[in-house]
């Protein structure tokens, strides 16, 4: 089997999941309903996006028992919805309208970045350094965190976000460190990270940075 197969897993699952936790405590409030939408369309949007533009480093093969791992691991996001339900959480019109916000920056950030990433590596292979990716070298990852923390907020619990932090520190972190170091081999790397950050986007280049990025332009 492939990574990919436990993730959408967990992911199709994920409405199902809520939409159970609902009926079970019997908790139709508003809050469940926006926490529905906002994580089970992410869910059903993931396997779009899979169908569309797979990444590439969820098509490796691992063992079956890999797989199991990696969906167990993923249920620690049902933490959150599992704590807004069955604890029957009421969120305030400014926390939901923060929610939603960061949740819709999220999805913005990851589904572009990806969709930008898998066409342009289809058409031109080399360091992509505009668009999503001028400012920050990881604006897919960006984007999963803040969708994830909006989730948290929503769940109104430290554990969601010490979860969020878990994947972000063991996970996240040491991909974008593996991938700066794949991406060392390109000549133009080093400028490109002068002027752009690890995930958050810099936005304040210095002028040795813009001139090396003019430099980068002309050589190409």
């Amino acid at each position: 089997m492939k990574i990919k197969h436990g993730i959408n897993l967990h992911k199709f699952l994920t409405f199902i999941y809520i939409l159970a936790l609902m009926a079970f405590y019997n908790n139709f409030t508003l809050a469940p309903w926006i926490y529905l939408a906002l994580h089970g369309t992410y869910g059903i949007m993931w396997l779009i996006k899979d169908s569309l533009y797979p990444d590439q480093q969820w098509e490796k093969e691992i063992s079956v028992a890999m797989g199991i791992f990696t969906f167990i691991m993923l249920g620690l996001y049902w933490v959150a919805p599992f704590i807004l339900i069955s604890g029957n959480v009421t969120s305030s019109p400014p926390l939901i309208c923060v929610a939603i916000a960061t949740n819709i920056t999220g999805v913005f950030l990851h589904y572009g970045s990806d969709a930008q990433k898998y066409f342009t590596l289809k058409y031109k292979k080399g360091l992509i350094t505009e668009g999503f990716f001028s400012r920050s070298r990881n604006p897919n990852y960006l984007g999963e965190i803040l969708i994830y923390l909006s989730f948290a907020m929503l769940a109104q619990h430290w554990l969601p976000f010490v979860i969020l932090g878990f994947f972000t520190v063991l996970v996240f972190v040491p991909n974008m460190l593996k991938k700066d170091q794949s991406l060392s081999r390109y000549p133009e790397f080093v400028a490109y990270k002068e002027r752009s950050g690890l995930l958050l986007p810099k936005l304040f280049i210095s002028k040795s940075a813009e001139s090396k990025k003019s430099e980068a332009l002309v050589n190409n």
